[in-house]
């Protein structure tokens, strides 16, 4: 009987395979319309201390090629070392509009999205771009952007983004992990139900999209308040997609302890916000799958074959196709490595409900909301 349910389910998985290879072939269809209006844009950036890379990160937004856009920061304290970087690079940048909003404590949860609260009301323009500290872009992400919401139905736009990892080996292998696993589930989400989530390094939205919502205080109390975000414009009708523009996403480099907290932190978020596609994510890892069954009936073992020749087109079509990954594309060799991880901290993802978040303690709550933990 257990050799018929894993069966069941490296055949499952292997479908799930073949839906990320179509899915990838139909994102990759899509093409941004053509060069037209330049709305004003406001760019919001979020930050909390000076992680690796984040002055060349900032400098990539201070040197968009596009007409009229302003940058926005916010830190929490004025003591934060962010401070210094951003009046820095104001000052060699004096042609580009730039405020910095020191916010002080945030009156809930989510730093993040109290931080973003202060600098939308700042803002001066009503095409709002909201990007991580760890973000980095090229001269035409905000063209592409503008060229995307000449759709007037459209009320929100999430960037798939590229993981780049540090000098970690377990940062390394989450990223690959990131660029195979985790774009393929966003681009068969995608095909299958459409976009009714966003992902968190960089969005964008129409003011009037965030204010039909609720503005950011429908959000705040949420962990993966991206999520929320585009479930809840989805939900309003406002349009969501799946930007034509992939980000890097510079992820730093984390030693093991560090790097499992942050991929717990990531699953248990995960598992509450939408708990019967963290269920789906079983099919996922299909070689894991293919290793249980040939432990259970060793006579099976020729699965191994096709499970692993289909895992590597669905990597390739994820990371080389949709996001032009090199670093899947040097190390293909610790995929399966990396499969494996991401299904043992998947089974530690169902147990447990405190995370911990930039040093603080925090206990989550079935819906996905988030409380400080004693």
């Amino acid at each position: 009987m257990l050799a018929l349910v894993l069966l069941a389910l490296v055949t499952g998985s292997l479908v799930y395979c073949v839906l990320t290879i179509v899915a990838a072939a139909r994102y990759s269809a899509v093409r941004p319309p053509q060069p037209g209006a330049t709305p004003p844009i406001s760019v919001l950036k979020p930050l909390a201390g000076v992680e690796d890379g984040l002055e060349e990160n900032l400098r990539t937004f201070f040197e968009q090629d596009y007409p009229y856009f302003e940058l926005l920061f916010a830190v929490r304290s004025p003591d934060d070392r962010a401070i210094a970087l951003v009046e820095s690079l104001r000052a060699h940048y004096r042609a580009i509009p730039a405020r910095l909003i020191v916010t002080g404590e945030p009156p809930y949860p989510n730093a993040k999205v109290y931080s973003l609260d202060r600098m939308l009301a700042a803002a001066s323009h009503d095409l709002i771009v909201m990007a991580d500290s760890d973000v980095r872009v090229t001269p035409g992400m905000l063209a592409t952007i503008a060229r995307e919401f000449e759709d007037p139905a459209l009320g929100l736009a999430t960037c798939p983004y590229r993981a780049v990892p540090g000098r970690s080996f377990w940062s390394t292998l989450e990223a690959i992990g990131l660029n195979t696993e985790f774009i393929s589930g966003v681009l068969v989400a995608r095909m299958l139900d459409g976009m009714k989530f966003a992902l968190g390094p960089t969005i964008a939205a129409r003011r009037d999209t965030l204010a039909r919502i609720g503005g950011f205080d429908a959000v705040k109390d949420y962990l993966a308040e991206d999520f929320v975000m585009g479930k809840l414009a989805a939900a309003r009708g406002d349009g969501v997609i799946l930007s034509s523009y992939v980000i890097e996403h510079r992820i730093g480099a984390q030693p093991f302890a560090q790097n499992l907290r942050h991929r717990l932190r990531w699953n248990r978020s995960t598992r509450r916000s939408r708990p019967w596609g963290y269920i789906g994510q079983l099919f996922t890892n299909p070689l894991p799958l293919a290793l249980l069954l040939c432990a259970v009936r060793p006579a099976l073992w020729p699965v191994l074959i096709p499970t692993a020749v289909l895992r590597a087109v669905a990597a390739w079509a994820a990371s080389g196709h949709v996001l032009h990954d090199p670093l899947t594309r040097r190390l293909w060799y610790l995929v399966p490595l990396q499969d494996l991880a991401s299904f043992l901290v998947w089974i530690a993802g169902f147990f447990g409900n405190t995370i911990v978040w930039r040093g603080r303690k925090y206990r989550l709550l079935p819906d996905g909301r988030l409380e400080p933990a004693a």
